[in-house]
């Protein structure tokens, strides 16, 4: 796929680099000489938030201020890692798609020194985020999807949202035929790079059962296109609890909240399960030869210990 009007710019690679353990101590470890590592060369950093939920001012979800809750993890974020070449917002940017609340989010983003990848989820709505982001990458048929080509890796982000018309209580994910086909053009055309599919709704089940009623009406085709392109990778958020797999062979991860997560309830139908732990937020370590997931819980203030019972000598 040519740039155009839904590809992202991007900025230049980051290299990363560990130190590597000379000879001497191999041998005296008895361990063999390491092999090159994806840490030994350069690497590129993806931020992945999902499932922020911003509200009114004047409104919370189960006790926790979102706005404040992303603010923080936002902060830890680029704190760690502000030579991230992106930062991806995997849906559910809103709690009920008012312009307000995007209005908020938009401040919030405001000094986020690199490109922002925004995506939408069931409780997002697509005029109201549009009009508070008109410069979002579209498709010809008005869906927020893009691409963000990197040396080794294409970036493939879509739009879930099922809707116009919104019917109320209605959370099922879709990608209708058109957001397929544009998948397909954007997997065909990743030129050898190693494409990391961004979807809200997860297209298989998780055993969370609420959850899985509620996830991808289209996953086993999606599922089934991914699987024809040896290598892709997909990320997913919605359930807000962190979880990975595979499913037909492809792997898929997927990341907790920065607000409120999920519960483990394999039997409860009751999708709105929630539980104040803390907010997370993903980070993406890319390799020429894949990608590792990494999920980051913030706010814990914890001391860090040297366990020196650990020494291998």
């Amino acid at each position: 796929m040519a740039p155009g009007p839904n590809h992202i710019s991007h900025a230049s690679a980051v290299r990363l680099q560990r130190p590597v353990l000379d000879a001497q101590v191999h041998a005296e470890m008895r361990l063999p000489r390491a092999p090159v590592s994806a840490f030994d060369v350069a690497m590129q950093k993806i931020i992945a938030i999902t499932d922020i939920h911003i509200t009114r001012a004047d409104q919370d979800i189960i006790g926790l201020d979102p706005l404040e809750r992303f603010e923080q993890v936002r902060d830890a974020a680029l704190i760690d890692h502000s030579d991230a070449v992106a930062m991806v917002l995997m849906g559910d940017l809103t709690h009920h798609g008012l312009p307000e609340q995007y209005d908020r989010l938009r401040g919030a983003l405001s000094d986020v020194p690199m490109p922002v990848i925004p995506m939408l989820g069931n409780h997002d709505r697509r005029d109201a985020f549009l009009a508070a982001f008109p410069e979002a990458p579209q498709t010809p048929q008005g869906h927020i999807q893009s691409v963000m080509d990197l040396p080794h890796h294409r970036i493939i982000a879509l739009d879930t949202l099922d809707g116009p018309p919104y019917p109320k209580g209605h959370h099922l994910g879709r990608l209708c035929p058109a957001r397929m086909d544009w998948l397909r053009a954007a997997l065909d055309g990743a030129a050898g790079r190693i494409p990391l599919v961004f979807t809200h709704h997860p297209p298989f089940a998780t055993g969370i059962v609420g959850m899985d009623l509620i996830n991808l009406t289209e996953g086993a085709a999606l599922i089934d296109l991914l699987a024809a392109t040896p290598g892709t990778h997909l990320f997913c958020g919605h359930i807000h609890r962190t979880i990975s797999g595979s499913s037909r062979g492809v792997p898929w991860t997927m990341f907790k909240s920065p607000c409120h997560q999920g519960v483990l309830d394999l039997t409860d139908p009751n999708s709105s399960l929630s539980i104040d732990e803390p907010p997370a937020y993903g980070l993406l370590l890319l390799a020429p030869d894949g990608v590792v997931a990494h999920s980051e819980d913030v706010g814990i203030n914890a001391p860090v210990y040297e366990d020196t019972g650990s020494a291998t000598h």
